[in-house]
């Protein structure tokens, strides 16, 4: 599992829908048809933010990611982008 730069940004991809759920929330990418799950409410917080946020580290921090959490923060997110469902902000915007 790669960990994503912490000075990239990032945005949720276009075709990905999210669905908040009590433990966290689902991830679903029409594209891929492929199914995420976030296991926390606090990484929903992040990937939420990612689009605004100057940086994937600025929008840890701003969701209340502590620095000694950010390394397992920063791995979930390279999980995301692996999968699609996030994406490089320049490149997010040039798929919509």
């Amino acid at each position: 599992m790669a960990s994503i730069d912490p000075d990239s940004t990032w945005t949720l991809h276009p075709q990905v829908s999210v669905r908040p759920e009590p433990f966290g929330a689902l991830l679903y990418h029409f594209g891929t048809r492929r199914l995420s799950f976030l296991k926390d409410r606090t990484l929903l917080d992040v990937v939420e933010r990612l689009a605004d946020a100057p940086s994937a580290r600025a929008a840890c921090i701003d969701a209340g990611v502590a620095e000694t959490h950010l390394p397992t923060y920063l791995r979930a997110l390279g999980t995301l982008a692996e999968s699609r469902m996030i994406a490089p902000r320049d490149a997010g915007e040039r798929a919509a």
